[in-house]
């Protein structure tokens, strides 16, 4: 649900998600290896954060790694996990400074034993947290999560809990990573792609997208108070038709 902000002038998305998009191009521009613009995206997203809980959004969800991420270099992808170890267990200590609640998204298996851990750690210590609700979604495929989701319900069926006329939206909906959470209102992609890249395929159903070509190590407050204006611009219908005046 928006809120207006009073400051801005702006209605503001209730549920803000970001494709984190650009970290290895930006560092390349740079001379140096896509790991450098790695790092640089992990503390713009502790930045984000600060921002877009003083505009008032609820809930906030950014695409760290996703199922198909594994494909990369084994540095790259060594470097990713590394950065994830240090940014999950730094988490804590400052979700709980900010009152954050966090939750971590996708498939578990396939990351190490200490990563799991963290995230487990971070989640309860946040767990009772009134503020900003903050997903990282991490091995995370959208197709993975629907089939997941559809094998859970169907060994229900299989089980005789559930009756196959008996299955709804709302029921694959309690089924997935994001049950807790409502779909997004507002889709950001940063470094010029649109595309969604299996990122929340269900839940985006009626989101607004904003795609802009600015690399994700160089997004700031300014860039999105560019997405929110954009967003206020939208007639958001659900699929219905708005009033002519009379």
């Amino acid at each position: 649900m928006d809120t207006f902000n009073e400051k801005l002038g702006l209605r503001v998305p209730g549920h803000v998600a970001v494709i984190l998009d650009g970290n290895g191009r930006w560092a390349k521009k740079r001379l140096m290896p896509r790991t450098y613009g790695h790092y640089q995206g992990s503390k713009v997203v502790e930045d984000m954060l600060h921002v877009v809980d003083d505009m008032g959004v609820k809930y906030f969800t950014v695409y760290a790694f996703s199922t198909e991420n594994w494909n990369r270099s084994k540095d790259e992808v060594d470097t990713l996990m590394k950065i994830l170890r240090t940014y999950l267990v730094d988490c804590v200590a400052k979700s709980m400074k900010n009152n954050v609640r966090c939750r971590v998204i996708g498939r578990p298996d396939g990351l190490s034993q200490d990563i799991l851990d963290s995230i487990h750690n971070l989640e309860e210590k946040t767990k009772n947290n009134t503020g900003l609700n903050f997903t990282i979604a991490i091995n995370y495929g959208g197709r993975d999560e629907i089939r997941r989701a559809v094998k859970s319900i169907a060994d229900e069926v299989a089980a005789g809990k559930v009756k196959p006329d008996d299955i709804t939206e709302q029921m694959i909906a309690q089924h997935l990573d994001t049950r807790e959470l409502p779909d997004p209102d507002l889709l950001i992609r940063t470094s010029g792609e649109e595309r969604l890249s299996n990122f929340l395929p269900w839940q985006l159903a009626y989101t607004e997208f904003y795609f802009t070509s600015v690399l994700w190590p160089d997004f700031n407050e300014k860039e999105m108070i560019k997405a929110i204006e954009k967003y206020n611009k939208r007639e958001r219908r659900f699929g219905g038709v708005k009033e002519e005046q009379a």
